[in-house]
């Protein structure tokens, strides 16, 4: 490292003995100091002691997001970029998440010279900890809250005009996040065999985009279920507005409490990452006891690499800030779950690249329109979002975690699946013969 006087030289030095030299990261202070390499593609710029003072008491990745969501600590350039900077350096073991008893001597000294020696802030006002007992509905219901009632026109500004919070489908005619989008619910429907008539269930139905697709280009009767009263409101609005409140109806409703199947399809688009692995038997054979025989599902949910562990709670950023109580599972302990509940899993197809591209079409929506969205929030929840969508997509693109598509069939009389005999043949949405409710 260049070192230079002042807090941002203190700050080098200290980099340079606890970490190593020639980091390809530059410092910028709140006394004006500079530091650091001058074109070093890491630039960061510590507004205010208190950053550090986080960092003390929290030296992992809990520590940096509480000092960048309070705004004491700013990214210079490219977001995304400086982010896929950071996470090379701790993959290849230049940074190092818990630090020795040397090292955070050194630490404590060089922040006493500074002057940010102190008990620790207080978290910021986006950082949640629930209470009570883990999945419980009551509990789940305040969970799902914090996430996603920020403000529907929050959500429209970062997803774009389809309202669909869940990994895109970018195949070859989706050249735009909008139609990516549709080609995404739209699969789901032709996995799902929709035909005029059905009676189907999504489960998580977010802002509607899938209900509505399937009454309006599938003549289905849908009924979507979600605990987010800001999501209910504003789907039954589009309902209305489409001229499908006939045949789409909305229910703020956790599915352990749909008590009117059985549905001919049930759809989850990006709900099981809410249910836990504990709820994993229940969730299963609930949606079981609600399809009809040779009903099918569609779970579309994110995954854990079983070779990545996740972080525990106490460090964990999306814990603390983004899905409070969210689990991600391998996707063989899904399937486990769904076997055991009595379903036959028929197709699986992993869309990993696709949520990584996905994601970066979110943050470039959050970045093209940042004053508007501090606006419509805070300052420190489009931090919230940004550092989230942007840490995911690296995620994603990392293979540590992915996004798979399990479509799963309750066996009917003598095991009939009404399954066509092909892959390209279910993929088309031609599902020869199949029978549906009537009601």
């Amino acid at each position: 490292m260049i070192s230079a006087h002042g807090v941002a030289g203190t700050l080098a030095d200290l980099v340079s003995t606890v970490l190593g030299d020639e980091l390809p990261i530059r410092f910028r202070c709140w006394d004006g100091s500079v530091a650091g390499l001058p074109d070093a593609p890491i630039r960061l710029t510590f507004r205010h002691r208190r950053a550090l003072r986080r960092l003390v008491w929290a030296p992992n990745e809990l520590g940096l997001a509480r000092a960048y969501v309070s705004g004491e600590l700013d990214v210079e350039g490219d977001f995304v970029d400086t982010l896929t900077g950071l996470y090379r350096l701790i993959s290849d073991g230049s940074l190092r998440a818990e630090l020795g008893w040397a090292a955070r001597r050194d630490v404590v000294r060089a922040v006493a010279r500074v002057g940010a020696v102190g008990l620790p802030p207080k978290p910021p006002a986006e950082e949640i900890r629930l209470t009570g007992r883990i999945h419980s509905t009551r509990r789940d219901a305040r969970a799902i809250s914090h996430h996603y009632d920020v403000g529907n026109d929050f959500y429209a500004l970062v997803l774009g005009p389809s309202m669909t919070y869940s990994c895109a489908y970018w195949d070859d005619t989706a050249g735009t996040l909008e139609r990516a989008q549709i080609a995404k619910v739209d699969l789901v429907a032709r996995k799902l065999g929709l035909t005029e008539g059905m009676r189907v269930l999504d489960v998580g139905c977010g802002w509607g985009t899938f209900v509505l697709h399937a009454a309006r280009e599938y003549g289905v009767r849908a009924v979507g279920i979600t605990l987010s009263q800001e999501q209910a409101r504003f789907a039954r609005k589009r309902a209305a507005e489409e001229g499908l409140a006939d045949r789409v109806e909305i229910r703020v409703q956790d599915y352990r409490h749909v008590p009117d199947g059985p549905f001919d399809a049930i759809a989850s688009i990006g709900m099981a990452e809410h249910v836990g692995e504990a709820m994993l038997p229940t969730y299963g054979r609930t949606l079981f006891d609600l399809l009809r025989p040779e009903g099918r599902l569609l779970n579309h949910a994110i995954a854990q690499n079983p070779l990545v562990p996740p972080r525990p709670d106490r460090t964990s950023f999306i814990s603390r800030y983004v899905f409070p109580d969210g689990e991600l599972e391998p996707l063989s302990v899904v399937i486990g779950a769904l076997e055991e509940s009595g379903f036959e899993v028929r197709d699986v197809e992993s869309l990993r690249e696709h949520y990584g591209r996905t994601l970066r079409a979110w943050v470039a929506n959050l970045d093209e329109r940042w004053a508007e969205a501090v606006r419509l929030s805070s300052p420190g929840r489009a931090r919230v979002w940004r550092l989230y969508m942007a840490a995911s997509a690296l995620a994603f693109e990392g293979g540590r975690i992915g996004v798979n598509q399990v479509l799963a069939i309750k066996p009917g009389e003598h095991g009939a699946s009404g399954m066509p005999a092909t892959r390209a043949a279910l993929l088309s949405g031609r599902w020869p013969g199949i029978p549906h409710m009537s009601r």
